[in-house]
């Protein structure tokens, strides 16, 4: 509370005082009537100056306030304001130890919110007993605002011409939040740029991204993943990964970049049967929920990984799997009144089972047409030629799945049932120069020995044109030698 806020409250509570006693001391009873009078003030209600609710004062209480304001003959408002403590401005809660390690673990961690402060605070205090007793939040907030150790918060504005559009379609249309209502109803899916950098295997530095699957209901974290990259491949590996922990949702609410629109993500989604929603562009408070995750990730996982020196993409997964697990799941949501996991275990529940590992490799791949080269039998997928079966020789175009981060499982589909007929592997140059080639079985029907004749429409056109016994057409050369007798019949 600041000292504008505490001035008015006992401003408020004195002139509730005051209005108390005034009727005693505009009209004063007679003696010995003193006692009867207060008893008819205390039998009223009056209303809390602070909160509004109807309070009641006590017979002492109200005499004590009496004499209070008859002996002040200047302000007799003012003796009735609450005293201020002794104390004030003083930290009885925080040792001068204390002090020193909150002060230091500020200058290390700026952008520590007070409540992080608080719970690193309490560590220390059972690891070292000789630092005090553990302060609330309250006191320890109100200290660090008196020392002016203020949580430094850093929120980029972008000023793009997408993020003015945005903008300005915002201030034009209203924002509701909403929830669904069941569980694994609608899942939310984003990536997060983190603040730290990790050490990679080839020992570069990189900024590593945060895949995150929340469910929108219980808020839960179905599945958690750094990587080093945002792409199709990505995104499948880790929601893949939340199905396979939690269950098949209904409905998926992406944003619009290009891992999320992904062939393979859309053919994969419309396999499992969930519906894809994307936000507007530049209209991120539209995954709201998402954005406040993140807050959460930067203020409290990262916050806490600002002393390891040598981070590592292993250890940032396995510290963020033991904090989302340990306390984001058990910690109770203000929002919802309980835990993320209290809230998914209560229900209901509209989830699918997951199918198995296969099965979902399958779903997210992209379903493409081919034609096929009459010349080799090959089809060309990512500029690469793969070898189709003799068997299907007689097909033109051919639908073909497949994933273009692996090629090495590529099938042939059935374009109307979508049954997978058979898998098809890349061409093999060097074990075909052997010269050795399948013998093509025919599926046409025998052929029959038949005399040679000439062919029928002509022989009937022939006949027709002798039936009208028009003159011959044209005249043999003069010089030309008679024609042989024909041993056809």
């Amino acid at each position: 509370m600041s000292d504008d806020e505490a001035a008015s409250g006992r401003d408020r509570w004195a002139r509730l005082r005051f209005a108390v006693v005034g009727r005693v001391l505009a009209a004063p009873p007679a003696r010995g009537a003193l006692r009867a009078a207060l008893g008819h003030l205390a039998a009223e209600t009056w209303r809390q100056p602070i909160t509004g609710a109807p309070v009641a004062f006590a017979i002492p209480t109200i005499e004590r306030w009496y004499y209070a304001a008859r002996n002040a003959a200047r302000d007799p408002v003012g003796v009735l304001r609450r005293r201020r403590r002794k104390d004030a401005g003083h930290q009885r809660a925080l040792s001068a130890k204390l002090q020193l390690g909150l002060q230091s673990q500020y200058q290390a961690h700026r952008s520590w919110t007070y409540q992080l402060h608080l719970d690193n605070l309490a560590v220390l205090i059972a690891e070292d007993a000789t630092l005090g007793a553990r302060p609330s939040y309250s006191t320890l907030r109100r200290y660090m605002t008196a020392q002016g150790l203020l949580p430094q918060r850093r929120r980029p504005a972008p000023d793009t011409p997408g993020a003015t559009a945005a903008a300005s379609r915002r201030e034009r249309l209203e924002v509701r939040s909403f929830e669904v209502e069941y569980v694994h109803g609608l899942w939310h899916l984003d990536f997060h740029h983190g603040s730290r950098k990790v050490l990679s295997r080839t020992g570069a530095w990189v900024r590593p991204l945060l895949l995150g699957v929340l469910d929108d209901r219980s808020r839960l974290a179905c599945h958690l993943q750094w990587y080093l990259d945002e792409t199709a491949e990505t995104l499948v590996h880790g929601l893949a990964q939340a199905i396979q922990k939690r269950a098949v949702p209904r409905a998926l609410l992406t944003d619009n970049g290009s891992a999320m629109v992904a062939a393979e993500v859309r053919q994969g989604l419309e396999t499992l049967g969930i519906v894809h929603e994307t936000t507007l562009p530049y209209s991120p408070y539209q995954n709201a929920k998402q954005e406040v995750f993140w807050a959460q990730v930067e203020g409290r996982l990262l916050a806490m990984l600002e002393g390891e020196t040598e981070l590592t993409l292993d250890r940032l997964n396995a510290a963020t799997q033991a904090w989302v697990e340990l306390e984001y799941h058990r910690t109770v949501h203000s929002e919802l009144g309980c835990s993320p996991l209290e809230r998914y275990l209560a229900g209901p529940d509209v989830g699918r089972p997951s199918p198995s590992s296969e099965e979902l490799r399958r779903a997210f791949r992209a379903a493409v047409d081919r034609t096929q080269r009459r010349s080799d039998g090959t089809v060309s997928l990512e500029g690469r030629r793969f070898e189709v079966p003799a068997r299907y020789r007689h097909l033109t175009r051919l639908r073909v799945c497949y994933a273009r981060w692996d090629l090495g499982a590529v099938d042939l589909v059935d374009p109307h049932s979508q049954a997978i007929l058979c898998a098809l592997y890349p061409l093999d140059k060097a074990a075909n120069a052997d010269g050795q080639r399948r013998r093509l079985e025919s599926s046409a029907p025998a052929k029959l020995e038949a005399a040679p004749t000439i062919a029928p429409l002509l022989r009937k056109l022939m006949a027709d044109y002798a039936a009208t016994g028009l003159p011959p057409a044209y005249l043999a050369p003069p010089d030309a030698p008679p024609d042989e007798e024909d041993p056809r019949p």
